[in-house]
C-alpha cells in the first residue's frame, strides 16, 4: 500500500482513468435521475449496464496508460519525445481504444455482459475514442516533461554543486601555504632580479585567482578563455620549474570557440605538475592537443619517489560534470609510461 501510495505516477494515472470514465458517461448517469429523458434518449437502460460502461472505460483507460509507456517510452527522462511521436502515439491509442470497445461489444452479445444498447450510446463511441485518445496521449506527453523538466532542474542544481566543489579544491590549491610560500618565493627572488619580470609575474597571478574565484553562474566556459587562464597558470609554472617543465599547446583555431567546464584543463595540467618528478635529473612536458572533438593532456608518468598516487577527487568530480552536461565521460588512461586524460569538448 506504501509503494502505491508513494508512486505519484500510478495515483496520478487512475485519478485520471477514474474522472474521464465519469465524465464519459456523464449523460448516461444524468439520464438514470431522470426518467423521462432516460426513456427518450436511452431507452431501457439500467444502473448495473451504466457501472459496468464506466467500469470497463476505466479498466480500458489503465490499459492503454500502459501500453503507451512501453510503446513510446514516455516514462524516460533521457529519450527526447518529438512531436512526430506523440501524434503516432495518438494514433496508436486511438485504434487500440476502438478496438477494445469493440472487444466489449463482442462480449455484451455472445457472453451476455451488460452494456448500454441504446443508438445515441453508439453514436458517442467514436467521439469517447477521441477524447480518450486526446487525455490519454496528452497525458502522457505532460507527465514526460513535468519529469523532464524536474530532473533538468536536479541536474542543475548538481552540476552548480560541482562547480562550487570544483571552485573551492581549485581556490584551496592556489591558496594553500605551500602554493603560496612557492609564489611568494617566486615573487622575491624575481623582485631582486627584474622588477619588470616581478610585474609580469605578479599580473599573471592576479589573473589566476582572479579567475578561480569569479562565480558567473555558467557551466561552461569557452575553451578559448579557459586556455587563457591556463597559460596565466602555466607562466606562474615555468617561473619556478624553469627549463625542466616544458608545455606542448596545439589546438586548431576552429576549436576555440567550443566550450568545456571551467577550470577542467587547468586541473589536468595541475594534476600533472602535482603528482609527477620535476627536475633537472627528469624534465615534464606536457602536451595538451586535440584529437576529434576530445581535447587531450599528456605526459610522462614519472612519479615522485616521496608523493602519494593521488586521491582522484579531481578527476572524479570533473567526470561528474562531464556526466551531468551531456551525458558523456572523459577518458583516463596510462599506454607505455603515459598518462593520458581526454575530454569532450561540447
Amino acid at each position: 500500500m506504501k509503494r502505491i501510495l508513494s508512486n505519484k505516477y500510478l495515483l496520478i494515472v487512475n485519478a485520471i482513468s477514474i474522472m474521464v470514465a465519469f465524465l464519459t458517461h456523464f449523460p448516461e448517469i444524468i439520464s438514470l435521475f431522470s426518467p423521462d429523458v432516460e426513456e427518450i434518449i436511452f431507452p431501457g437502460m439500467h444502473w448495473t449496464e451504466v457501472g459496468n460502461e464506466m467500469l470497463f472505460t476505466y479498466i480500458s483507460l489503465l490499459l492503454l496508460f500502459f501500453v503507451n509507456e512501453r510503446l513510446f517510452k514516455f516514462n524516460s527522462t533521457v529519450r527526447e519525445i518529438s512531436w512526430l511521436k506523440v501524434l503516432c502515439s495518438f494514433v496508436v491509442v486511438w485504434i487500440l481504444s476502438n478496438i477494445l470497445g469493440k472487444a466489449f461489444v463482442f462480449l455484451h452479445h455472445n457472453l451476455g455482459i451488460p452494456a448500454i444498447d441504446a443508438m445515441l450510446h453508439h453514436y458517442l463511441h467514436p467521439f469517447r475514442d477521441f477524447l480518450i485518445s486526446t487525455v490519454v496521449t496528452g497525458s502522457c506527453f505532460l507527465l514526460y516533461q513535468n519529469r523532464r523538466n524536474n530532473t533538468v532542474k536536479l541536474e542543475n542544481q548538481l552540476l552548480r554543486t560541482e562547480n562550487i566543489a570544483n571552485q573551492y579544491e581549485a581556490l584551496k590549491s592556489q591558496l594553500n601555504p605551500h602554493m603560496l610560500f612557492n609564489s611568494l618565493n617566486t615573487l622575491s627572488m624575481l623582485i631582486r632580479e627584474s622588477s619588470d619580470k616581478a610585474q609580469a609575474y605578479l599580473q599573471e597571478l592576479s589573473r589566476v585567482l582572479r579567475y578561480t574565484l569569479q562565480d558567473n553562474g555558467s557551466h561552461l566556459v569557452m575553451l578559448r578563455d579557459e586556455l587563457e587562464f591556463v597559460n596565466s597558470y602555466i607562466y606562474l609554472l615555468k617561473m619556478r620549474y624553469e627549463e625542466n617543465l616544458r608545455f606542448d599547446i596545439d589546438i586548431p583555431e576552429g576549436m576555440m570557440d567550443r566550450r568545456v567546464p571551467p577550470m577542467a584543463v587547468q586541473m589536468l595540467v595541475e594534476n600533472a605538475v602535482k603528482h609527477n618528478e620535476i627536475s633537472r635529473r627528469k624534465s615534464l612536458t606536457v602536451k595538451i592537443y586535440m584529437e576529434d572533438d576530445m581535447l587531450v593532456v599528456e605526459n610522462a608518468r614519472q612519479p615522485k619517489l616521496t608523493g602519494s598516487s593521488g586521491t582522484r577527487v579531481g578527476l572524479d568530480n570533473l567526470s561528474k560534470r562531464y556526466r551531468l552536461l551531456n551525458r558523456r565521460d572523459i577518458v583516463v588512461m596510462e599506454d607505455s609510461g603515459k598518462f593520458i586524460v581526454k575530454i569532450p569538448v561540447i
